[in-house]
């Protein structure tokens, strides 16, 4: 019996870690602190699903522990966040040099105005539009109805919009 659980949190670890990693380095903009913290995800979530007999919603579950924990680690730390371009390297990869110049300055000011928006709102868009994560799965992570989320993530891109626009 342990050999299932172990499997089938190997597949869900699988499906998960670059999700989550990529999440947790958007966030912190360290990779060693990310890798920390998304080894400490998989720990905790390892435990939950040993514990429990599984995991119901894997994506929900796992999302929300390292939301908490990336908020735990700016408590501790009391520093501000940032977005690193280097978080995007499958898309610099595949484009000529001149394409590169042009999308870093596209990044740089992406990055710079996702750090001007709200906590919540950064959350919001990074899942939705780096991770394809549905809005109703996004409410589940967060607490709130899926409503509220599309309200929120539209008003995120607003202030996106408005701090790329200034």
């Amino acid at each position: 019996m342990m050999n299932d659980y172990t499997e089938q949190f190997s597949r869900i670890y699988d499906e998960y870690v670059e999700k989550i990693y990529r999440f947790v380095y958007l966030k912190v903009n360290s990779q060693e602190t990310a890798e920390d913290i998304t080894s400490r995800v998989f720990l905790k979530g390892w435990e939950t699903h040993k514990d429990n007999g599984g995991i119901a919603k894997p994506r929900a579950f796992l999302y929300q522990v390292a939301r908490n924990m990336v908020i735990d680690h700016y408590r501790a730390k009391d520093k501000a966040q940032s977005v690193s371009l280097d978080a995007i390297p499958h898309i610099q990869d595949r484009t000529n040099i001149y394409e590169k110049a042009a999308l870093n300055a596209d990044i740089e000011a992406v990055k710079t105005a996702l750090n001007q928006v709200k906590q919540e709102y950064q959350d919001i868009i990074i899942w939705h539009y780096l991770d394809d994560m549905p809005v109703a799965e996004i409410a589940e992570i967060i607490g709130k109805p899926a409503g509220t989320v599309r309200v929120m993530l539209h008003r995120g891109l607003k202030s996106l919009k408005d701090v790329l626009e200034a």
